[in-house]
């Protein structure tokens, strides 16, 4: 597999200086980038099918194995302060559950059993999508995990760092990223990780984006949820609409603390109930509601 072989730039890396060292790594690491732009069109097939799933009720489930795991919890928990999902809508699982989290739990990417259930722990539908990842592309606890979505009709797609891979085959869409070799040799918490990271970042972000969550390129669906918040919430709504400081805090009271509710009052001139029903309408889409 080229995530298990030896990366020739780095066979003496042992006897570079610090700097040096680094400049290795930023090095490899400059080439992530250039090989997710090579799989751009499988994402968008694959945000698509998952904006579809979301719109229609459904869920985004990453299921994956040790970084590959943390790196879908980590998409995942983000997007509810982001753009204020429901924690169910976004998930991540990982091999081996909660203590795999910060600590390994040996043989659980092995256990195929242990994949089908817990998606039945989380009541897997025909309605979800889910992503397996996985940087060999092999995992068990993945393919097993993708092979039963499958079987019950949900949405799949897979991303792994090499090509060719048994999961891009499983997959109803496969998202191979082969960034070859990493610096230290099998560590692939470097450069696939980072592969992966754009890729579910891409996922969530393009798909959010497709759901109406934003506005040109501001989040008019975050939670004011500390002080760093609530000052980010008043200067999206002070940019969108043009009022000072203190209206925006106003509007932000009679929307409950919601930017986009509070946008919608100004542009509208509604009432925070006519507002909403206008942007449940819109389906959320704040611009088709002030442009209307």
């Amino acid at each position: 597999m080229l995530t298990e072989q030896r990366n020739p730039r780095t066979y003496e890396i042992d006897r570079l200086d610090t700097l040096e060292v680094l400049q290795v790594i930023n090095d490899e690491d400059k080439t992530v980038a250039l090989k997710v732009e090579l799989v751009l069109p499988q994402i968008a097939q694959a945000v698509d099918a998952i904006a579809g799933r979301l719109a229609a009720g459904g869920r985004l489930i990453y299921i994956g194995a040790g970084t590959s795991g943390r790196l879908g919890i980590l998409d995942a928990v983000e997007c509810v302060p982001t753009y204020s999902t429901s924690p169910e809508m976004v998930q991540g699982i990982i091999a081996g559950g909660a203590p795999a989290v910060t600590r390994s739990v040996e043989g659980a990417e092995d256990d195929e059993a242990l994949a089908i259930a817990d998606l039945k722990q989380v009541n897997l539908t025909p309605q979800d999508a889910v992503v397996g990842i996985a940087a060999s592309g092999h995992t068990p606890y993945v393919l097993a995990a993708v092979r039963y979505a499958n079987e019950i009709g949900a949405f799949t797609a897979g991303v792994a760092c090499n090509v060719p891979a048994p999961l891009l085959d499983v997959a109803q869409i496969g998202i191979g990223v082969p960034v070859g070799p990493e610096v230290i040799t099998g560590s692939t918490r470097m450069k696939s990780g980072t592969a992966q990271k754009m890729v579910l970042n891409m996922l969530s972000t393009a798909t959010m984006v497709r759901l109406g969550k934003v506005y040109g390129n501001l989040m008019v669906d975050m939670q004011m949820t500390n002080s760093k918040l609530v000052r980010r919430a008043r200067g999206i709504v002070m940019q969108v609409t043009g009022v000072d400081e203190t209206r925006a805090d106003e509007l932000l009271q009679q929307a409950g603390g919601k930017a986009k509710l509070a946008i919608a009052i100004h542009a509208t001139g509604a009432s925070a109930e006519e507002a909403q029903r206008r942007l449940d309408a819109a389906q959320g889409r704040l611009r088709d509601v002030i442009e209307s």
